[in-house]
């Protein structure tokens, strides 16, 4: 969790046409650079931004209610490392996993959450998967999107988006691979 400024504020502005792009820092005691990233805009949705509670009634802004930012939603693939582990990346390998994401950008909101939240199940599957470890998860994608009564529709919709993005590979039928950078 990463605190953050005013929710209201947060959840405006993600929800907007021109939500920012975060870029997190991470570093040792000794003040050198363990890790830094970016997550673009485009992976950012509501339900990453937990509302916190409002100050107490003493405080100098009493009532005021800020936010933390859970970068568990967030999917590895929208993890952008410039730094990772003390490790510089390549500009190549940092601009094609930006550049891979990028047609995130295009889709609706509720059609970009609905391809966040299959990337972060993918994520939670080995190298090699399949269609039906995917559809283990039809009961959690069920209770983030109860308007949808097609859920395995959805998933293997968003399987082919994932596969012609190059995030994912299509090995056979009902079996996949991961691409990594």
């Amino acid at each position: 969790m990463i605190n953050d400024g005013a929710y209201d504020t947060m959840i405006q502005r993600i929800n907007s046409n021109n939500n920012p792009s975060f870029f997190f820092l991470t570093y040792s005691k000794e003040l050198s650079v363990n890790n830094f990233l970016i997550i673009p805009k485009h992976f950012f949705k509501s339900d990453m931004i937990i509302k916190r509670k409002p100050l107490s009634p003493k405080a100098k802004r009493a009532g005021w209610v800020g936010c933390n930012i859970d970068l568990h939603k967030v999917p590895e693939s929208g993890k952008v490392f410039l730094v990772k582990n003390q490790q510089v990346i390549s500009r190549d390998t940092v601009t094609q996993k930006f550049q891979q994401t990028l047609f995130l950008r295009e889709q609706s909101i509720e059609s970009r959450g609905w391809t966040l939240d299959v990337m972060q199940c993918v994520d939670k599957l080995p190298e090699h998967f399949t269609l039906a470890q995917v559809y283990s998860f039809s009961d959690v994608l069920q209770a983030l999107h109860i308007n949808n009564n097609n859920v395995h529709a959805k998933i293997r919709q968003q399987l082919q988006i994932l596969r012609d993005k190059g995030i994912i590979e299509f090995l056979s039928r009902g079996h996949y691979r991961k691409h990594f950078f």
